[in-house]
């Protein structure tokens, strides 16, 4: 994307100390046990959300898929494990090293860039389906995120992401809860001031031309230590949105 004011590429919309942070998580990032444990917990039950919202679109055939911000790959190999084309998307060549080094020798389509999504918008990228899991929340401008996925949305595609409410029993339990307590993820991992509501980032969807079609809650389930789905939407949640396709022209 350019800047309107000088026509010139924008800067990449990434923050240099969150690509840091994460950076050094890579080593350990696909221990269940490790720091990135929170994720491993939700992963199955949101990347199943994602498939059944890509079928319910598409259809059962193979979907040219972009999963960015996909850290060392713990939904890029489970999506393209699901039979779809699958690119990688993230600015840590770290965590990039990691995701390749544990999809070697498993014959998957998948492969992983290092860049932004302003590079795949500059490059003319465009792809059937894009996930966005824990991603928004840690982006310096959220609107130009959900602009720069439109512009690599194919007409009729679909994007699911997933990310935390800015709510007070957030702010409890995904923040300090999570962070303090339960040491789920590293402290300091979130900024409770930059989650976003379902609300803003329907809004943010709404303005670029994509359609909120489907929103669900994730929640805790201490006795089977893992997550579900939920009605409640006050932490975690999971959003699904598409990109109409064009209505055909007329018959003469």
């Amino acid at each position: 994307m350019q800047s309107e004011e000088t026509g010139q590429p924008q800067a990449d919309n990434v923050s240099p100390a969150e690509i840091a942070r994460f950076a050094a998580l890579a080593e350990t990032w696909w221990d269940p046990a490790g720091p990135m444990r929170a994720l491993h917990r939700m992963n199955g039950i949101r990347v199943a959300w994602a498939l059944a919202r890509l079928r319910e679109r598409c259809g059962g055939r193979t979907l040219r898929v972009l999963d960015v911000g996909c850290g060392a790959g713990l939904a890029a190999e489970a999506l393209a494990g699901a039979n779809h084309d699958v690119t990688g998307l993230d600015a840590s060549e770290a965590v990039l090293t990691a995701a390749r080094r544990h999809a070697e020798g498993r014959n998957l389509a998948l492969r992983y860039r290092l860049g932004s999504l302003a590079t795949l918008v500059a490059e003319g990228e465009v792809f059937d389906a894009i996930t966005a899991f824990e991603v928004i929340e840690h982006v310096p401008e959220p609107r130009r995120f959900l602009a720069e996925i439109a512009a690599l949305l194919a007409p009729g595609g679909i994007l699911v992401l997933s990310t935390l409410n800015r709510t007070k029993r957030s702010l409890l339990l995904g923040k300090f809860a999570a962070e303090y307590l339960l040491g789920w993820v590293p402290p300091g991992t979130h900024d409770w001031r930059r989650f976003l509501t379902p609300a803003e980032i329907e809004d943010g969807l709404g303005a670029v031309g994509l359609g909120v079609f489907d929103l669900t809650g994730m929640r805790f389930d201490p006795l089977r230590q893992r997550f579900r789905l939920s009605r409640d939407v006050a932490i975690n949640y999971l959003l699904a949105a598409w990109k109409p396709a064009p209505s055909s022209a007329p018959s003469p």
